[in-house]
């Protein structure tokens, strides 16, 4: 596209419409239509043995009632000073120390829980309380109730992923506190898992919401179903062995606007590279190995976090058996026609 010539004319033009909030096209289309994604999106690694001591010194300023949440934002540094690990998502740490209470309330902004670290603390969503695990993947579906407490002896450490600012774009954020630090719990332990785990439904409900009615996904349920996988020699090139979180009624991803994914990459094993339009956050659960996003390589072990942006060639190593989770909005691009890969030559 060429440059747009400057004559005086041209510029006494743009001063006169500028009075009446008008603006040329023509001086700022390349800007906007852009040949290729074009984000201020960074590569970036955190290391969690630092989050984990920044989190225990956090633990000493303020409590969990005081913070509404104890989190500590995964920044982008392309990206500085807007809570976005990536253009469209947010991402941090929380913590839960022995004795905690994260009080109870419920927001427009749908949310994931990815456990890193720590052992039965609890979280409530909706009336149901479940006990978490390192691995597990806990759902929060848009205005649902939801606090989390910590009746164990040690501090639990989690990855949280919100849609925030899909939902600050569209002007579409609502938010509200309960009366009562705690809900009440109006469901057995395990009752969303028991009624649409199985691969069956309950005849005659219907659901308004389109987030998977369960909201516990166990790791060790997980771990098997990449083992089952595993026992079919379903290898991608650029993927290892990789599945997605399905909500069972519907075969979609398990959230509405975010995409999460479980992948296995066996010792050994280097991924062909791959790029695609949905940048996306990684948590290592188990293993070591390296990922490589353009010129920049990053050396990660169990519970570390990296962040891939947009359209960027990327390629995964494995030193050792690993366990990948991420998180994207694929889900989003593929409703609006925008998602893209590029498996390269694989």
């Amino acid at each position: 596209m060429e440059a747009v010539q400057k004559t005086p004319e041209r510029e006494a033009f743009y001063r006169k419409i500028d009075g009446e909030n008008l603006s040329a096209l023509w001086n700022v289309m390349g800007n906007i239509i852009t040949p290729e994604p074009r984000s201020a999106c960074q590569p970036h690694l955190w290391k969690f043995d630092s989050i984990r001591d920044y989190m225990n010194e956090a633990g000493k300023l303020i409590t969990a009632k005081e913070a509404t949440r104890r989190v500590l934002v995964l920044e982008n540094p392309g990206l500085r000073g807007q809570s976005k690990v990536t253009t469209s998502l947010f991402a941090g740490v929380q913590m839960v120390i022995p004795g905690d209470i994260a009080p109870a309330h419920r927001h427009s902004q749908s949310a994931l829980r990815f456990v890193l670290e720590g052992h039965g603390a609890y979280t409530s969503v909706d009336g149901e309380r479940t006990a978490m695990e390192p691995g597990d993947f806990v759902i929060t579906p848009s205005m649902t109730w939801h606090d989390h407490t910590n009746e164990t002896n040690e501090p639990m450490f989690w990855l949280d992923g919100l849609d925030i600012p899909i939902v600050q774009f569209l002007d579409a954020s609502f938010a509200e506190d309960s009366t009562e630090d705690q809900q009440r719990i109006s469901k057995p332990a395990g009752d969303s898992f028991a009624r649409y785990g199985h691969n069956l439904l309950p005849i005659g409900e219907t659901r308004k919401s389109k987030t998977s009615p369960i909201f516990n996904y166990p790791y060790s349920h997980t771990r098997e179903a990449l083992e089952r996988a595993k026992a079919r020699n379903e290898w991608d090139a650029c993927h290892g062995l990789k599945l997605k979180f399905s909500n069972p009624e519907t075969g979609d991803y398990a959230m509405p606007t975010i995409g999460t994914f479980i992948q296995l990459l066996p010792k050994g094993f280097k991924t062909a590279r791959y790029r695609s339009t949905d940048a996306t956050v990684f948590a290592a659960i188990e293993g070591k190995g390296r990922t490589r996003v353009g010129d920049q390589t990053f050396e990660w072990g169990p519970r570390d976090l990296f962040v891939v942006p947009s359209w960027r060639w990327v390629t995964h190593e494995a030193e050792a058996d690993s366990v990948l989770f991420s998180f994207s909005d694929r889900p989003v691009q593929q409703k609006l026609d925008l998602f893209r890969e590029d498996r390269g030559n694989a």
